[in-house]
């Protein structure tokens, strides 16, 4: 299992962080458990190893602006290893893109874009990414409401799994 050489801690500890990225080291050693300098070196351990990638602020993309958010399901015409890496670093450059996951069946690739308003969008759409290289179709769909948004992982899941392994 994906999780198993963590400890009970360890998986506290990404927890708390998940849910509050911003506590100082002190209140998180508080939550878990432990003392702070222990704490400290377990969140740099999952640091390194790579558990922990990265501490994001989560903003509001509607309060800056970008009012319009949608998915675009793309489709190449040719999928082999050099043109799906290609379409990949492409992808990379194009601020509007925020997500990029490639897929198995009828789409290879969906992208969760953000725009400022539905003209900026359409302008990327036919200038950028139906433009682009081995790009067969795009559709796309446009976000009406979100129901949920919740990024990382379901800890409850995590744990259950670890119970039932153990």
């Amino acid at each position: 299992m994906a999780g198993a050489k963590l400890d009970d801690i360890d998986r506290k500890i990404l927890a708390e962080l998940q849910a509050d990225g911003r506590m100082t080291n002190v209140e998180l050693a508080r939550r878990v458990g432990i003392s702070a300098p222990p704490c400290l070196r377990r969140v740099r351990a999952l640091e390194e190893t790579g558990f922990i990638r990265g501490y994001h602020a989560d903003i509001d993309a509607r309060e800056l602006g970008f009012e319009v958010q949608v998915f675009a399901m793309v489709r190449l015409a040719s999928q082999s290893e050099r043109d799906l890496s290609a379409f990949e670093a492409l992808v990379q450059g194009w601020p509007l893109v925020r997500e990029c996951h490639m897929l198995n069946g009828e789409i290879d690739f969906i992208l969760k874009c953000v725009s400022p308003d539905l003209s900026s969008f359409q302008r990327f759409l036919t200038q950028s990414l139906t433009a682009a290289p081995n790009v067969a179709s795009v559709k796309t769909s446009l976000v009406i409401r979100a129901a949920k948004d919740q990024p990382g992982v379901p800890f409850e899941v995590v744990e259950e799994r670890v119970r039932e392994a153990g």
